[in-house]
């Protein structure tokens, strides 16, 4: 078959005589044919195969079910291309929560900071954030804005960053001696071995835990391949999108409400020293339904700090207290660091 058109992943929808139909560019399938022309039709997908419309008007019944077909390797000459249409598997897009416009409570107050500095001084037995200020550049309480968005309920796994490997040959997450040392974190680079990948491929057993070694440029790469490849816009979130989902609307403290409690989040506290499967602590969740906000791993946002450096979010596992795990919590990086104790979500708009 050949494909005829301009590639990339088209959502779904399904009508009302059970057909999953591309609602934005319409593709005509006849089956005894050799060729696939991209027109005004209908697609559906069916026991793992694509099927496609040969009528508009009367399209068949569908079962199972279908998020997204993607038609690649288009061409414009009928001669030896093989099949295009492939199903784009839904663990291979994140999953998502909605996150509607409004105001809500951002930022935090003396009060909140200084309850941070204690859990940290009980956790670690000594006042360094507080020596530091770790938490004194926060954004003053108060009331901000979002427009309506919607954003992965967890950090894109390892699993999610294959595809877009695999797609396109993008280099895959790894970090060289040299320029981990020229970082100077306290992590030896021994540690980053078990997050490195081999063959462009996740290291075995942590396919669903989340990508991390990944720069702010890798991130803004995935997404850009997500766009591309689902028809939809996916981007970094920025900072107020980022707290705002991971609290609600209330000012809480934590994702949970105003108390840390260690048993919900991955930190050093009770965690095992490491990442976990994404999603895994579900009692963490915040009002809006997003997990690992607080501890797993730091994540990339949008925002800039200064000149080649940007705000994360979250907190990690290797924190303890954890005054830094809260939402209202901010710390700049370098936008070109590939930690192991950072990641990333995207939102979609």
């Amino acid at each position: 078959m050949v494909i005829f058109g301009l590639a990339g992943y088209y959502p779904l929808s399904s009508d009302a005589n059970g057909s999953w139909r591309n609602a934005e560019r319409k593709v005509l399938y006849r089956e005894s044919a050799t060729v696939a022309v991209l027109e005004r039709g209908g697609v559906c997908a069916r026991g793992g195969r694509v099927h496609i419309d040969a009528a508009p008007g009367a399209p068949r019944p569908c079962t199972g079910s279908a998020t997204a077909v993607l038609v690649s390797g288009a061409s414009t000459s009928a001669s030896g291309s093989s099949t295009g249409i492939h199903a784009l598997p839904q663990d291979q897009i994140p999953a998502l929560v909605p996150i509607p416009a409004g105001v809500f409570v951002a930022g935090s107050d003396a009060a909140e900071r200084e309850a941070a500095y204690r859990l940290d001084e009980t956790a670690y037995g000594d006042d360094i954030t507080r020596q530091q200020r770790w938490y004194q550049g926060e954004r003053a309480r108060g009331a901000a804005e979002t427009a309506a968005y919607a954003i992965a309920v967890t950090p894109i796994t390892n699993r999610q960053y294959a595809a877009f490997v695999t797609a396109t040959g993008y280099p895959a997450p790894q970090v060289s001696r040299a320029t981990w040392d020229s970082y100077g974190l306290i992590h030896p680079y021994a540690r980053t071995r078990r997050y490195a990948w081999v063959d462009a491929r996740p290291p075995a057993g942590r396919e669903q835990h989340p990508v991390v070694l990944v720069s702010q440029a890798d991130a803004r790469a995935y997404a850009a391949w997500l766009s591309r490849s689902t028809g939809r816009s996916w981007r970094l979130p920025s900072e107020l999108e980022w707290e705002k989902a991971a609290r609600g609307t209330d000012g809480r403290r934590f994702p949970w409400g105003e108390k840390f409690r260690a048993d919900l989040l991955n930190t050093q506290d009770a965690g095992p020293f490491d990442t976990a499967p994404a999603g895994r602590f579900a009692g963490g969740a915040s009002p809006f339904g997003v997990l690992d906000a607080a501890g797993q791993v730091y994540e990339w946002t949008d925002t800039a700090a200064g000149p080649g450096r940007a705000i994360v979010k979250g907190g990690s596992w290797d924190d303890r207290g954890c005054g830094v795990c809260r939402p209202a919590a901010r710390h700049s990086r370098p936008v070109t660091l590939k930690h192991i104790l950072i990641g990333f979500r995207l939102v979609r708009e």
